[in-house]
């Protein structure tokens, strides 16, 4: 298999389209959003709503830098909902919220300039 190097330096490895179709990455609309308290890092705790048949589902982004709590609510993003959750403190996340790195390796969310519904696959 032929690898690459990512914008950190470390090489990838080049994968298949059959590779890519095993991650699934779904459009949602953040429903509620709160500080966590717990975390090591600055961090809020997301609910996604991804409509039928995934509905709401919980996140943890480090994307306090960018992102006032009140102006998430509403905000469409991308994540990968087909991860294992993962325990943080008390918090289970079920899925992982996508970004960019900005100058500073703080997070920019990433979304859609268009609509499109809740749910929808990225192909």
């Amino acid at each position: 298999m032929s690898e690459r190097k990512s914008q950190s330096g470390s090489v990838l490895p080049i994968i298949s389209f059959d590779d890519f179709l095993k991650v699934d990455i779904r459009l949602g609309t953040i429903i509620q959003a709160q500080v966590f308290e717990d975390a090591r890092k600055a961090a809020y705790q997301l609910w996604i709503d991804f409509g039928e048949p995934l509905g709401v589902k919980k996140s943890s982004a480090q994307i306090t830098k960018h992102y006032a709590l009140g102006e998430l609510i509403g905000r469409r993003v991308a994540a990968v909902v087909n991860f294992e959750p993962k325990q943080i403190g008390k918090f289970m996340s079920e899925v992982l919220t996508l970004g960019f790195p900005d100058r500073n390796g703080e997070v920019v969310l990433v979304g859609v300039d268009r609509n499109a519904p809740d749910g929808g696959k990225l192909f």
